[in-house]
């Protein structure tokens, strides 16, 4: 079957994968994580850009598995750092998806909002030019992960009852970047809080609709799982290291049972991202579902057994990776030993 074409690209071209792998596996990197506040995930996250490992492909190019690969390797550093990490490359793709990239800054760091609860909304006032690009906006957006050490936001706002996109500079009169927000212990140092808009000025970005009708919005929704399986792939690395060396059938069966998972949630996003470039201007919705589950389903078969493989000691008393101490949970409880697998014989790679 022939490929789709394919949408516009970025003006500047993708980092190369093994760059992009250097630079996130980088000791002053990673000495630097987890991040405990917003101000040391800036220093990280600028660090990250700074290097160039968010000049990724765009999904639905040819190498949207490429992709994935640098959103779960910087998963399995912080999750709060790819929080803000993959929020501002989905932004890059949104904006360049709507052939907009001559319209933003290019060294900006973006935050991808588009949380529309019931309290808190924007809305686009007026045009201030003969296009009606440029408007100016007022309101509440709830869930603004990164605000207090962003650049720019993209971000949903409503116009004549219609869904827009907006890029907004957040260094600005009318812009107030509050302290009132997520309260989420595990992810504090995201700084997810609510931003005032008070007639500041933003750009259209695209059309009406034009954040939930484009084929990138699945696709996107899909790298969120690789998020996800980056964080339990991490945890499931600290198990292996665990397992070198011990014979003890209990750690091993669990171990097993952990490579079984994460092969399952590999295979699925290989296939998903093989799928989104065979069929770019698609609707990925039903691959995004599938593979959304499946990621869900491993990760929380990571946390069952590697909880169950620890027991309590090791979490509350050992510095565990960052991932780990995101997601894991103990659990003291006694298994039956069913499966003993090489630790080494194990590649979770996507």
């Amino acid at each position: 079957m022939a490929t789709e074409s394919a949408a516009p690209t970025l003006s500047s071209s993708p980092t190369d994968a093994e760059q992009r792998s250097r630079i996130v596996a980088n000791p002053a990197l990673q000495s630097r994580l987890p991040a405990t506040d917003i101000e040391a995930l800036g220093a990280s996250l600028e660090y990250l850009l700074d290097a160039g490992a968010d000049r990724l492909p765009l999904p639905g190019q040819g190498d949207t598995l490429s992709r994935w690969q640098t959103l779960a390797d910087v998963a399995g550093l912080d999750l709060s750092l790819v929080k803000l990490f993959e929020g501002h490359t989905d932004a890059l793709a949104i904006i360049a998806e709507h052939d907009a990239c001559a319209l933003v800054p290019a060294d900006a760091r973006w935050g991808m909002w588009a949380a529309e609860p019931p309290f808190a909304r924007v809305e686009i006032e007026q045009s201030c030019d003969a296009n009606g690009n440029d408007v100016t906006i007022s309101g509440r957006k709830a869930w603004c992960s990164g605000a207090p050490i962003l650049t720019h936001g993209l971000m949903t706002a409503w116009q004549d009852g219609a869904q827009r996109l907006v890029a907004v500079a957040l260094d600005q009169p009318g812009v107030n970047v509050t302290s009132q927000g997520w309260e989420a212990v595990g992810m504090a140092a995201t700084a997810s809080v609510e931003v005032e808009f008070d007639h500041a000025r933003a750009q259209l970005i695209g059309p009406a609709g034009g954040y939930l009708d484009r084929p990138g919005f699945w696709q996107g929704g899909a790298g969120i799982a690789t998020c996800w399986f980056g964080g339990a792939r991490a945890l499931g690395e600290t198990l292996r290291a665990r397992a070198k060396g011990n014979d003890n059938p209990h750690l091993l069966a669990h171990l097993g049972a952990v490579d079984v998972a994460l092969e399952s949630g590999r295979a699925t996003l290989c296939e998903a991202a093989g799928w989104i470039d065979a069929h770019p201007r698609q609707s990925a919705q039903l691959v995004a579902m599938r593979a959304r589950a499946v990621i869900e389903q491993v990760v929380n078969e990571v946390i069952h057994h590697t909880g169950r493989a620890w027991g309590r000691g090791p979490i509350v008393v050992t510095r565990l990776s960052p991932s780990a101490w995101r997601i894991c949970r103990c659990s003291c409880a006694k298994v039956t030993p069913s499966a003993i697998l090489k630790p080494w014989a194990m590649n979770w790679r996507l």
